[in-house]
C-alpha cells in the first residue's frame, strides 16, 4: 500500500475432504509469509499476483466504520467480494490505467488511480491546479484511493493551500510545533467540533461530479491527550510525491473497485 503496509504470501486452490462423505468445494487458502506490523492486509492492487487477480474477483467493496461513534453502538463495516446489493446507488469515477511499461520513479501503475480536479473547504474552492492531482512525466501528483493507508496526502500545492484555509479559519487554536506520527503537522487543542464548524466541511472533487465529502464535525480526529488533527498530511513527509486518498476519508462510505469495467 502507498504507506509502506505490505502483506505477501501464497494462494492456493484446494478441495478438503473430511471423510469419505464430507468435502468442500474447491476452496482459495492463503498463507501470508510476510506482512508489516499493521494486521489484516490483504493485497489488492491491479497487479497479476494480488489478492482479486488470483482469486478471479472482478468487483470488490468495503465500507469503512466511523471511528467516532457518538451513538456508542459497536462500528460496523462490511466487505464484499463480487456483488454489493447496494451498488444501484454508487456513483463511479473511472480509473486513469497505466501500463507497466509506464512505470517510472514516482508513478504506480498497479495503484487504483483517481481523476481528482479539485478540494473545497466549506463553500471555496480552493485555487489548486489541476495538474497537482495527475502524475506528470515522472509520475509526481498521481491521486490514488487507498484502503491500507490510513490519513490522506496531497503533494505541497495542494497541501499548502488546504493547510492554509484552514489556519486562516482558525489558527489560533493550532498547536504549534506538534507534529503526530511525523506526518500530520495541522492539530489543535480545543474541542474538535467547535473547531471543525469554524472549517467547514472537506470536500475531495472528481470527475463527472462525484465527490467525497467530510462533513465538518469530522474534519478533525482524535490522536489522544486532548490533541485533534487534520487527518491530511504532507507527501513528502511519507516519502511519496503523490496524493493519497487514505481510510479516514473514506469512512460511512461504500467504496466499490469495478475491475472489470475500470471504476471506483
Amino acid at each position: 500500500y502507498a504507506d509502506g503496509t505490505l502483506a505477501e504470501g501464497n494462494l492456493v486452490r484446494e478441495k478438503f475432504t473430511f471423510s469419505r462423505t464430507q468435502s468442500t468445494p474447491p476452496l482459495t487458502l492463503g498463507c501470508a509469509t510476510e506482512s508489516s506490523e499493521t494486521q489484516g492486509i490483504l493485497g489488492m492492487n491491479l497487479g497479476r499476483l494480488s489478492f482479486p487477480s488470483q482469486a478471479k474477483v472482478s468487483k470488490f467493496s468495503y465500507c469503512v466504520p466511523l471511528r467516532q461513534n457518538r451513538n456508542l453502538a459497536p462500528p460496523r463495516g462490511g466487505f464484499y467480494l463480487g456483488q454489493n446489493p447496494n451498488s444501484h446507488t454508487f456513483q463511479y469515477v473511472n480509473l486513469l490505467t497505466f501500463s507497466e511499461s509506464q512505470r517510472s520513479p514516482n508513478l504506480d501503475p498497479l495503484a487504483f488511480t483517481l481523476p481528482m480536479v479539485g478540494i473545497r473547504i466549506g463553500n471555496k474552492k480552493l485555487n489548486i491546479s489541476a495538474a497537482a492531482f495527475r502524475p506528470d512525466a515522472g509520475g509526481s501528483g498521481q491521486t490514488m484511493i487507498d484502503s491500507g493507508s490510513e490519513f490522506t496526502y496531497l503533494v505541497d500545492e495542494a497541501y499548502n493551500e488546504v493547510r492554509a484555509e484552514i489556519v486562516k479559519a482558525v489558527g489560533t487554536k493550532l498547536k504549534k510545533g506538534y507534529v503526530y506520527e511525523g506526518v500530520l503537522d495541522t492539530c489543535f487543542d480545543g474541542n474538535a467540533m467547535e473547531i471543525g464548524r469554524s472549517i467547514g466541511d472537506l470536500v475531495f472533487e472528481f470527475e463527472k461530479g462525484v465527490e467525497i465529502v467530510i462533513q465538518k464535525e469530522r474534519v478533525l480526529g482524535d490522536v489522544g491527550g486532548g490533541v485533534h488533527c487534520l487527518g491530511i498530511g504532507r507527501s513528502d513527509l511519507l516519502g511519496a510525491a503523490s496524493n493519497i486518498i487514505g481510510n479516514v476519508h473514506q469512512q460511512n462510505l461504500w467504496v466499490e473497485y469495478d475491475l472489470t469495467n475500470r471504476r471506483v
